[in-house]
């Protein structure tokens, strides 16, 4: 098991979980937990997560983002990727810590991408250096989703399954 600390920009702590380690590498961390929010439902208004959803979460220690593939907790159906502008991810033996930096991308499981909080990211005072990295982070995420790269090498599959 291994707890992961979601932080603020500022790096006061937000919310923190257990997940077990499905791959690390020297950059990496892969790990599987369950949403466990304080409602049974939170609807971000792409899409709804529920309480038992399988998250595979990937977190890096060279990217200003993360990457949450989502699953349904009742069929294991794909409702998309939720991916976390943030700081890159201090990860140790033990811990993942990320500061978020409030802009989110969410990506549809047929490739199309939302792009969310743009307002709050706007309002954050951070260094014009992370600002350029975040929206650095936003094009590096399209690119993936185009190429269809892990982890979104099953976008545009799914449009074909409904």
């Amino acid at each position: 098991m291994i707890t992961i600390y979601k932080r603020d920009h500022n790096g006061n702590p937000v919310w923190h979980y257990t997940g077990e380690v499905i791959q690390r590498t020297s950059n990496m961390i892969c790990i599987q937990a369950r949403f466990t929010g304080k409602a049974e439902r939170v609807d971000i208004g792409v899409m709804v997560f529920e309480r038992g959803d399988l998250m595979t979460e990937w977190f890096y220690s060279d990217r200003y983002y993360n990457v949450f593939k989502i699953q349904a907790h009742d069929d294991g159906r794909l409702k998309g990727w939720y991916c976390n502008i943030a700081r890159p991810a201090q990860i140790t033996d033990d811990a993942v810590i990320q500061d978020d930096l409030a802009l989110d991308v969410f990506v549809h499981p047929d490739g199309r991408i939302s792009l969310m909080d743009e307002d709050e990211f706007a309002s954050l005072r951070i260094l014009s250096v992370e600002r350029q990295h975040a929206l650095k982070a936003v094009e590096s995420i399209r690119q993936q989703v185009k190429q269809k790269q892990s982890p979104f090498d099953e976008c545009h599959n799914q449009a074909s399954k409904s």
